[in-house]
C-alpha cells in the first residue's frame, strides 16, 4: 500500500532528523514537526478515518509502530544532547583552582576619622584628655555661656540651625527657638567646667553645623576639635608653645607657625594661627615663579582660632578668674586635612570616591 510506504519513508526521514540535531532546540523542532498537532505524523492518524474498513487495522498498526520508533529516538536522543550541553555548561563555568585569588581590597578608617585620631593622639601625649558633649544644644550653651551677646550675627538664623523646642520653655532668642544644632564644639568647655574644677586639659573633637552652601573652603556639616586649659599661671606663651609643637607634628618639623590679632567672644586677646604652605615652601611662589594658589601667595595658611579665655566666661561656670587663667583654641578637621594632603576642595572629603580616598 501507497500509505503504508509512505509512514515508512517518514519514519526513516525523523528518524535520520533525530540522529542529526545539533542541540535540544533542534530536536524539539523535529518533534513538533512529526508529532505535533500539525505534524506529518499526526497528520495521518487524523486521516485513519477517510480509509477504507479493510486497510485501516494494518496503516494504523503501522502507524503506531512509527510513533513509538520516534518517540523512543526522541527521548534517547534529548538524554544524550542534555547531558552533553550539561557538560558543555559546567566546562564553560569551571573554576580553576589552582590560579591565583583576587586580592580583596582592605578597607581603613575614613581620612576625617584619622585626622581626628591623630589630632586626638598629639594632644594626649602632652596630658590631654577628650570630652565629648550633645550635638544639640541649647542657646545657653552654643552662645551665652561663651560671651557671646545677643546681637552675634551667628546666632541668626542665616547662620544657625534652629530646631523646634518641645520643652515648653519657648523663649526665644530674637524670635528663634533656643534650641540648636551646635555650631562649634565650644559648649563642651562650659559642660566641663560645669563638672570638673581646674586645673582643666581638654580636646573636645566632634560633628558641628552651620547654615553654610557646600563650596570649596565650607561645608554645611564638617568636624571640629576644639581645646581647653584652665588651671594657674597659664599665659599666652603656653598657648603658642602648645600651638607650635601641635603644627610641627600635625604638619612636619619644617613647618613655621604665626598669630594674627583677632577676635572672638569668648577669648581676650585673641588670635588666629597659620601654618607655613606646604605647596610653596612659605615663599608664595612656585619653582616657576608662579604665585602660590594654595596660598594664594602669601605663604601662609590659617588653621585655627584661639586665645586667652575671657574672665566673663569663667562667671558662668563659678571659676574664679583671680586665681586660674587658661586659653582655647578651636579647628577645623577637614581643613587640617585638606592643608595637611594639599587637598583643594573640602567635598572631595565627602564624595566616597575610592580612587581619592585610598591615597590616604
Amino acid at each position: 500500500m501507497a500509505i503504508i510506504d509512505e509512514l515508512i519513508d517518514l519514519k526513516s526521514a525523523t528518524l535520520n532528523s533525530i540522529a542529526q540535531a545539533a542541540d535540544t532546540s533542534e530536536l524539539e523542532a523535529v518533534r513538533v514537526s512529526v508529532l505535533g498537532k500539525k505534524g506529518t505524523l499526526t497528520a495521518y492518524l487524523r486521516g485513519m478515518g477517510q480509509l477504507a474498513p479493510e486497510d485501516r487495522a494494518t496503516v494504523g498498526k503501522t502507524a503506531n509502530e512509527v510513533r513509538n520508533a520516534v518517540e523512543s529516538a526522541l527521548e534517547a536522543r534529548k538524554a544524550e544532547l542534555a547531558s552533553a550541553e550539561l557538560l558543555a555548561k559546567m566546562d564553560a563555568e569551571a573554576v580553576d583552582i589552582t590560579l591565583p585569588g583576587r586580592v580583596q581590597q582592605m578597607g581603613t578608617r575614613h581620612l576625617i576619622s584619622g585626622i581626628i585620631d591623630e589630632i586626638s593622639d598629639i594632644f594626649l601625649g602632652m596630658g590631654y584628655s577628650v570630652a565629648r558633649g550633645p550635638e544639640v544644644e541649647t542657646d545657653y550653651y552654643n552662645f551665652q555661656a561663651l560671651n557671646a551677646p545677643e546681637d552675634h550675627p551667628s546666632r541668626g538664623m542665616q547662620d544657625t540651625f534652629y530646631m523646634v523646642d518641645r520643652s515648653g520653655d519657648h523663649a526665644a532668642v530674637r524670635g528663634e527657638s533656643k534650641v540648636l544644632l551646635r555650631t562649634q564644639t565650644s559648649g563642651v568647655q562650659v559642660h566641663t567646667m560645669e563638672e570638673q574644677k581646674p586645673p582643666i586639659y581638654i580636646i573636645a573633637p566632634g560633628k558641628v553645623y552651620r547654615r553654610d552652601v557646600a563650596d570649596p573652603s565650607h561645608l554645611p556639616q564638617f568636624h571640629q576639635v576644639e581645646g581647653l586649659v584652665v588651671d594657674e599661671g597659664i599665659t599666652f606663651g603656653d598657648l603658642k608653645g602648645t600651638l607650635e609643637y601641635f603644627c610641627k607634628q600635625m604638619f612636619g618639623e619644617d613647618r613655621k607657625t604665626r598669630f594674627r590679632a583677632h577676635y572672638f567672644p569668648f577669648t581676650e586677646p585673641s588670635a588666629e594661627a597659620d601654618v607655613s604652605c606646604g605647596v610653596c615652601g612659605g615663599t608664595g611662589h612656585l619653582r616657576n615663579g608662579e604665585r602660590c594658589r594654595m596660598c594664594k601667595g602669601t605663604g601662609w595658611l590659617e588653621i585655627l582660632g584661639c586665645g586667652m579665655v575671657d574672665p566673663n566666661v569663667y562667671g558662668f561656670v563659678g571659676i574664679d578668674p583671680e586665681k586660674y587663667s587658661g586659653f582655647a583654641f578651636g579647628m577645623g578637621v577637614e581643613r587640617i586635612a585638606c592643608l595637611k594632603y594639599n587637598v583643594p576642595d573640602l567635598r572631595m572629603l565627602l564624595e566616597g570616591d575610592m580612587r581619592f580616598l585610598r591615597q590616604f
